[in-house]
């Protein structure tokens, strides 16, 4: 069986995918995409955003009708898992060769030279067919191979091997004459230019092991390329697993276990406890989102005897430092002694050092023409017992960065189980992070929104005003804590927001790293308990929270009598009032405890200030929620801002409207009406009736209620706190006396 025929065999390290039925109807631009979801797909094959492939197609010239070699490679950024053919740059074959020749010709080149730097530019010269999609700096690697098809992936376990400090010896003897290895050379046209050469004097070589990076390899057939990938993968985990386990696996990895983990439950309350804490002490220059990771295998890490002297190693890959930095924070703290004010103590003590270390790195190794020092905290964090934290400026970020911390992982476990692993020179690391061209990329990429890093819980968010106020936030960039009494009504408010700004999504209890920028939470806020619950889940899942907005409300009208019964009197109180005192009591907490400016905004109502027959325990309750958000704007100051909004009668859209209530308040005020109709007519009418008694004579929707609860929390009215913000369509009845 030839190394690339992998159809029959079985796989233990990577996943085969490829489907002859699927891959054979597409064009050869379709067969690349369809190649790069495949390897994309599996983390162990390559990790989120990283990799690249390319394919050397035959295509028509627009202009002159004839044919051009052209080199479909993916493009800068994206990923392979996701992307589409619109995500791969075009560019005419013999004119990106041609480019040597202006190369070869420039003074001074050389890696990490200008002249390279300036080469990169180039390439947007010999783009094809006008694709606007930016060359990214791996694509001299692509073409220069004299192959149709290179995949370039990062494989923890190729990897393990281009990290080992005989990675050159081990290469020779996993792959033979196959595979070649070549030492660290950042990705541009030296590297090209050197895997040109490695093609030319070495035949025999189907791939090439990059030392500190990854593995390049290549063949004439995309389906061959395709397997070759697989295979060499396999080749390498396979090697590796044999030492591994000859050498104790699990049990003797990483030096074997100094601490124990503790238990789930235990160790999610000390993690919840600390968070918000420590997502004030790392969002000094800006705020960070926080996954949490404790699963077995980042536990085992941690607890081991060597996680301290490998964290301080750093990382290997490019991919993975430019997210993790060029090393994490391990604090030693015993877990067995369950001393959270220890852990504090070296948390604070660890994130100053860690601040002098990256101040000492830049100073140390900048360049005259370097970016100034970007954040210096850290944005992977490792405590024995817990697991790890991870920062990022949002929830997508801090996971993708937890991710590339596992494959770092994973990398130091493969090198030591067959060597010994060393991490990239520190100079090479900060020339490839304070890179200018990295430096240009992140300028490019657009503004961030107004509530960018931002966590809101929206309570009440299952319907009405609720729901449409937490989409309004997550318009504008923040992450959202969905929270209902109807759990179900919460996870579908967060699904909701999910699909128009993210994959994934958590749900209530589901812990800690599988959410994406919308969680659902069920929370009955009459009870502390519930609620105390409710923000420590928030905590776990985004590292603490920013904002809460409360638009919870009951509504009991009175009974034929015309009194309402003393356990709804107390219901009412208990959900419009002391909910949200309850609320405010539990979240001052976390703010104090996080130290970053936060906002509250409770709702009341026009009925606050206008009586009325029939709603006697609801008007006299949001008549003390106008006057709870007075007391607690001073309790809570100089730190927290504290609104209302008092909407007039929303009836559209609202769950406190049911078609019952309709019905009655239609009769009530003699609107002619049938019960025949539909719902959605009658509610309809009784809009239209109290739009009639507004001085605009629009219906109130909760559209309207949200753009309001979006301008309390935004920097817009940032010296505002303390009012209450009527949005009523202008009912005189509720101007203040």
């Amino acid at each position: 069986m030839r190394l690339g025929d992998l159809t029959m065999a079985k796989h233990r390290f990577v996943t085969y995918g490829w489907d002859t039925k699927t891959a054979t109807p597409l064009d050869p631009v379709g067969r690349l995409v369809y190649r790069s979801n495949l390897l994309g797909a599996d983390q162990r094959i390559t990790n989120t955003g990283g990799g690249n492939t390319s394919s050397k197609v035959i295509e028509r010239d627009p202009l002159t009708g004839s044919e051009v070699e052209v080199l479909w490679v993916k493009g800068s950024g994206g990923d392979l898992r996701t992307s589409k053919r619109e995500n791969f740059a075009s560019l005419c074959q013999d004119k990106v060769i041609g480019l040597q020749a202006l190369y070869s010709s420039m003074p001074n080149r050389g890696p990490k030279s200008d002249a390279e730097d300036r080469m990169v530019e180039m390439l947007a010269h010999t783009t094809f067919s006008l694709n606007p999609r930016a060359s990214s700096i791996d694509t001299p690697l692509h073409s220069f191979i004299p192959f149709k098809h290179v995949d370039h992936m990062h494989p923890n376990a190729a990897i393990s091997v281009a990290a080992s400090r005989n990675s050159a010896a081990l290469t020779k003897e996993i792959f033979g004459d196959e595979v070649v290895h070549t030492p660290w050379l950042r990705p541009g046209f030296e590297l090209g230019l050197e895997m040109q050469r490695i093609c030319r004097d070495l035949p025999k070589a189907k791939g090439i092991i990059m030392g500190q990076h990854g593995l390049i390899n290549w063949a004439n057939d995309d389906l061959e390329c395709y397997e070759l990938t697989l295979s060499l993968i396999e080749k390498a985990a396979t090697f590796i697993e044999s030492r591994y386990e000859a050498n104790g696996g699990h049990a003797a990895a990483f030096g074997g276990q100094r601490h124990q983990a503790i238990p789930e439950a235990e160790r999610r309350g000390i993690v919840a406890g600390i968070l918000p804490w420590l997502r004030g002490q790392v969002s000094q220059r800006a705020r960070l989102i926080g996954t949490i990771q404790d699963d077995a295998a980042i536990l085992r890490f941690v607890n081991s005897c060597d996680a301290a002297r490998l964290a301080e190693l750093g990382t290997s890959c490019p991919d993975h430092f430019l997210r993790t930095k060029i090393k994490p924070l391990f604090v030693p703290w015993d877990p067995s002694s369950r001393d959270v004010s220890k852990l504090k103590a070296l948390l604070s003590e660890g994130l100053d050092q860690y601040r002098q270390d990256y101040a000492s790195y830049y100073s140390r190794c900048k360049r005259p023409n370097s970016p100034a020092m970007r954040d210096p905290n850290p944005t992977v964090i490792l405590v024995p017992g817990l697991g790890m934290i991870a920062w990022g400026k949002d929830k997508s970020e801090s996971r993708v960065t937890a991710e590339f911390y596992n494959c770092a992982v994973e990398v130091m476990r493969g090198a030591e189980a067959i060597d010994e692993y060393i991490a990239l020179p520190q100079q090479e690391a900060f020339d490839i992070e304070y890179w200018l061209l990295e430096e240009a990329k992140l300028k490019r990429m657009p503004p961030e929104k107004e509530l960018a890093r931002q966590v809101h819980v929206v309570i009440g968010a299952g319907s009405g005003i609720g729901r449409e106020t937490a989409h309004r936030l997550a318009r504008e960039g923040a992450h959202i804590v969905a929270v209902d009494v109807s759990g179900e009504g919460a996870h579908a408010t967060a699904l909701g927001i999910a699909e128009k700004h993210g994959l994934g999504i958590g749900v209530a209890g589901s812990g800690i790293s599988g959410c994406g920028p919308a969680i659902g939470l069920q929370c009955d806020i009459t009870s502390r308990e519930s609620i105390r619950t409710m923000l420590d889940q928030a905590a776990l899942a985004y590292g603490g929270f920013d904002a809460i907005e409360i638009t919870a409300g009951v509504f009991v009208p009175s009974d034929v009598t015309g009194h309402i019964p003393d356990d709804k009197w107390g219901l009412t109180f208990s959900v419009n009032v002391t909910g949200s005192y309850l609320v405010a009591d539990e979240a001052s907490k976390t703010w104090r405890d996080q130290g970053l400016a936060a906002s509250l905004v409770l709702t009341t109502s026009a009925n606050a200030v206008v009586a009325k027959r029939g709603s006697l325990a609801y008007d006299a309750s949001k008549a003390a929620a106008n006057h709870l958000v007075r007391e607690l704007a001073v309790e809570l100051a100089p730190l927290v801002r504290v609104n209302g909004v008092a909407p007039a009668t929303v009836v559209q859209g609202s769950s406190m409207f049911p078609r019952d209530r309709v019905i009655g308040s239609l009769a009530k005020y003699n609107i002619p009406f049938s019960h025949d109709e539909e719902t959605s007519g009658l509610v309809e009418k009784l809009a239209r009736f109290y739009a009639e008694r507004t001085l605009t004579k629009s219906p109130i929707t909760p559209a309207d209620q949200a753009e309001a609860y979006f301008l309390l929390v935004s920097k817009r009215l940032s010296k505002t706190t303390g009012q209450v913000i009527a949005v009523d369509g202008g009912l005189h009845e509720a101007f203040l006396r």
